[in-house]
């Protein structure tokens, strides 16, 4: 039996691969119903992660004697896939090895001639053009040794793909119509395997917005996967109770009724488990679907909002349309339910936008208050128009993908390494939801948010913390470094500094809600809970529950309730922390005030 290898370099462990699941499912499909092959190939999928050590995963690959290999490639694997192409191929003379992926699509031909040792790539959507192809290895004879193939004319049937003629000569062939999305199987047969990974799927295909950074600009097409086949294929994964399932619909509500119909029934079969991720535009968002949303299960469903600019000048030349005004509607709406957990993208080095520019934007996409503000650089994707418009716009980009952004007309090197510093802070003190009331606390000091990240990022640089792996603790210590002796602005202008009591409140605050930590650190000063006060709310609550009413309190003792709570006197109140009740939003402990 012939053995096919489809293998995916992921960026994390908890991360799987979609695209290889779909092709594998697809051809399992069809050449099981194709008459013409006496015998199917076995397909086999490897997934591994970037992290991994390389000659561990080439070791593993050859170990499993492919006879042809498919290598699935993306923007942040593309320099570890091609190596191990090239290796691959010097280590087993004959193994005919194939790219896919967005990543090669679009400039098929400069990478089958830039790596001479791979035989094509299969371009575009993938399934169909993947079971033809195997088709032709199944159909041709095996000569001795290595599977070698006589295959060139019958490749050059194919549709989507770009090859290598034995002749040395490159072969592109022609594209075909978008395929019949309810014709994909199924891409999970065995969910047992994802227990504690992120399942992707989708339930559309194409954009129907003309972004010049995507590559959706350049596919004019637009699919949806019928509602019926997305719910059934939903209940599986709810029965299973699986953690997490991330649509990669690029703009999922663009099509009100399919998202109406999903959203209804993700609502109507919850489990109580799983989480719904969906990437969607806020400005299309209807008040039925946002009262629908704010109908769900605190922590049902995530949305990511992709705003990337509020300059209106930059927007128009992104041909990205949006009305902001509806954008900071819907998000405040959505917000004040405290059930949704939003994420909003900006992007950095887009055209017309300089550093003043960037700021507003930040600005006002900060003072929505999302439960996360990613702050992306612009990666400028081969075959997109913004790589076509790359001399107009004055952008220089690194040569290796991820392709990311080193200056524009507007914005130079050194106020991207600005940005980057402010994306780590934005990251770690703000996107964490560790430091809450202590950040809130510190922007009074400020003109604006982007000043105190702005700030907080060059004051780690100073004192070479951006070099160091620091602990939570460190954190907490460090800012009330920060806060309590080095509040200045970017010129050393002092702004002002808070209290050192109020900040230390602020902090103590912060760090329980997280954890109820048995050894306090030092920084945090004493406890300052009158002993005989918790000492007596205990003994009251383990006799009495008038408070802690969570199953895991319920008939608890005076030391299980100890360690499943936390007391704390802050500003002359007492507060008690519950660790068996958290936000679903933040993962912080749900806190009782004035015991």
């Amino acid at each position: 039996m012939m053995k096919i290898v489809l293998a995916a370099l992921n960026s994390k462990y908890i991360h799987s691969n979609l695209a290889v699941y779909s092709l594998k499912a697809y051809a399992d499909d069809e050449l099981q119903r194709c008459g013409d092959i006496s015998e199917p190939p076995d397909i086999e999928i490897a997934e591994y992660t970037i992290n991994q050590p390389y000659g561990k995963v080439m070791a593993d690959l050859y170990r499993k004697i492919p006879d042809v290999l498919f290598l699935s490639c993306y923007i942040w694997n593309r320099r570890e896939i091609e190596l191990l192409a090239e290796d691959m191929a010097k280590v087993m003379p004959g193994l005919d090895i194939w790219l896919g992926g967005p990543e090669v699509s679009y400039d098929a031909e400069e990478t089958v001639r830039k790596l001479p040792l791979i035989r094509g790539v299969i371009r575009g959507e993938g399934e169909k053009a993947f079971s033809e192809v195997l088709k032709v290895y199944c159909n041709t004879k095996t000569i001795s040794g290595f599977r070698r193939y006589n295959s060139d004319e019958m490749l050059k049937k194919i549709s989507d793909i770009t090859f290598r003629e034995a002749s040395g000569r490159i072969i592109s062939a022609a594209e075909s119509h978008r395929l019949d999305f309810d014709t994909v199987p199924f891409p999970y047969n065995n969910l047992d395997e994802f227990s504690n990974r992120i399942i992707y799927y989708e339930s559309s295909r194409g954009c129907p917005f003309r972004c010049s950074y995507c590559l959706s600009s350049v596919d004019k097409s637009l699919a949806f996967r019928a509602d019926e086949i997305v719910k059934s294929e939903l209940k599986r994964f709810l029965d299973l109770k699986v953690p997490q399932v991330k649509f990669i619909d690029r703009t999922f509500n663009c099509e009100h009724e399919h998202a109406g119909q999903i959203w209804r029934f993700i609502r109507e079969n919850d489990n109580g488990v799983t989480n719904f991720h969906f990437e969607v535009a806020a400005d299309l968002l209807t008040d039925y679907e946002m009262e629908l949303l704010r109908s769900m299960r605190a922590g049902q469903v995530q949305l990511e909002i992709g705003v990337q600019s509020t300059n209106i000048r930059t927007l128009t030349e992104i041909n990205r349309p949006m009305d902001f005004g509806k954008v900071c509607r819907a998000v405040s709406k959505l917000r004040a339910g405290n059930n949704i957990h939003l994420h909003l993208d900006l992007i950095a080095g887009l055209p017309f936008e300089d550093m003043q520019s960037f700021r507003k934007s930040f600005n006002d996409i900060f003072a929505l208050r999302p439960h996360q503000l990613q702050l992306g650089f612009l990666k400028v994707l081969k075959g997109s128009p913004m790589d076509r418009n790359s001399e107009k716009y004055g952008l220089r980009y690194t040569d290796a993908a991820p392709y990311e952004v080193l200056q524009t007309r507007w914005i130079s090197y050194g106020e991207l390494m600005v940005l980057k510093a402010v994306e780590e802070m934005v990251e770690v003190y703000y996107n964490s939801g560790q430091f809450m009331r202590t950040v809130e606390l510190l922007l009074d000091l400020f003109e604006d948010a982007f000043g105190l990240f702005e700030v907080l990022g060059l004051w780690h640089q100073e004192r070479g913390y951006e070099l160091v792996n620091l602990s939570r603790n460190s954190r907490y210590e460090l800012l009330l470094e920060f806060g309590s002796g080095y509040a200045a602005d970017a010129k050393g202008t002092a702004a002002g500094c808070v209290g050192s009591e109020e900040l230390l409140q602020a902090l103590v605050f912060d760090y329980y809600s997280r954890d109820n930590v048995k050894n306090r650190p030092e920084f945090l000063g004493e406890e300052t809970a009158e002993k005989e006060y918790t000492k007596e709310f205990y003994r009251k609550e383990a006799s009495e529950h008038r408070i802690l009413r969570s199953p895991e309190c319920i008939d608890a003792d005076v030391r299980l309730l100890r360690r499943l709570t936390h007391i704390e006197k802050i500003g002359g109140k007492y507060y008690l922390f519950d660790y068996t009740q958290r936000d679903p939003m933040s993962g912080n402990a749900e806190v009782i005030e004035q015991l």
